[in-house]
């Protein structure tokens, strides 16, 4: 089913800041795809999102090649475009000191978060981007421009992620715009083993005196994807309530 309305796909999207990413652009008009590993989430995810009127979905391994597939053919038959892609969707199976990283969790990390960011982007450009134009916005991290405790091999990817983003915004222009957002500690699920139990002692050194929640980053990427960016590309915008002000995460 096509629609007049601009389309999105979101991976990662079932709950956390992909969702809040999907909700924020179904606000703006879009029709979203939202993908995730569990069938179970991704439907309820689309009944928050108002239903199949505004929302889809495709359940998928994000490093799978067959699902980026199957989730590019079924977003261009039901809506007829993707005119947004969202690289959400990422991993952090180890924590604790980069130095004694089990490497193949070293490597897992880089497959879904880097490779996985450019074979999406690749896989839309292809199927859709390169004869109409589109807006890419890739999920980094303010991790990925400090060092941080715990998360250094997570934090490596997301740098990656950043010159990605430079390099893709440089090759893709001026048809595509590829940006993307850095956020600091949000209050997911995914991350909640950074500031469980201490939130407080976490927030204190963040000039704003909180920790971030998923709506803070997807008006970020509502406003990347939108018109009014329209002059801005390779660009990575921190969103970290101020904390790398002071130097530190």
């Amino acid at each position: 089913m096509a629609s007049d309305a601009p389309t999105a796909i979101v991976t990662g999207a079932s709950r956390g800041i992909g969702l809040a990413v999907a909700r924020a652009l179904v606000d703006d008009g879009h029709r979203v795809c939202v993908t995730g590993r569990t069938e179970t989430d991704l439907v309820e995810a689309v009944d928050l999102l108002g239903g199949a009127e505004h929302a889809s979905y495709v359940a998928g391994r994000v490093d799978d090649a067959a699902h980026r597939d199957e989730t590019v053919a079924a977003t261009l038959q039901r809506w007829g475009s993707i005119d947004v892609l969202v690289n959400n969707a990422a991993v952090n199976p180890a924590y604790g000191p980069i130095i004694g990283i089990d490497l193949p969790a070293a490597r897992k990390t880089l497959e879904v978060n880097v490779l996985g960011t450019l074979a999406w982007t690749q896989a839309v450009y292809t199927g859709w981007m390169a004869e109409h134009g589109g807006s890419v916005v890739n999920l980094a991290s303010a991790a990925g421009l400090h060092a941080a405790e715990g998360i250094g091999m997570y934090g490596a990817s997301k740098a990656a992620v950043i010159a990605l983003t430079r390099q893709l915004g440089h090759e893709l222009g001026p048809r595509v715009r590829v940006n993307a957002v850095a956020p600091a500690v949000v209050k997911t699920r995914f991350a909640k083993a950074l500031y469980d139990g201490r939130e407080s002692e976490v927030a204190g050194p963040y000039p704003l005196e909180r920790l971030g929640v998923p709506e803070d980053v997807a008006g970020a990427v509502a406003y990347l994807v939108s018109p009014k960016a329209s002059w801005i590309t390779g660009q990575t915008l921190v969103i970290d309530g101020g904390v790398l002000l002071g130097g530190r995460l």
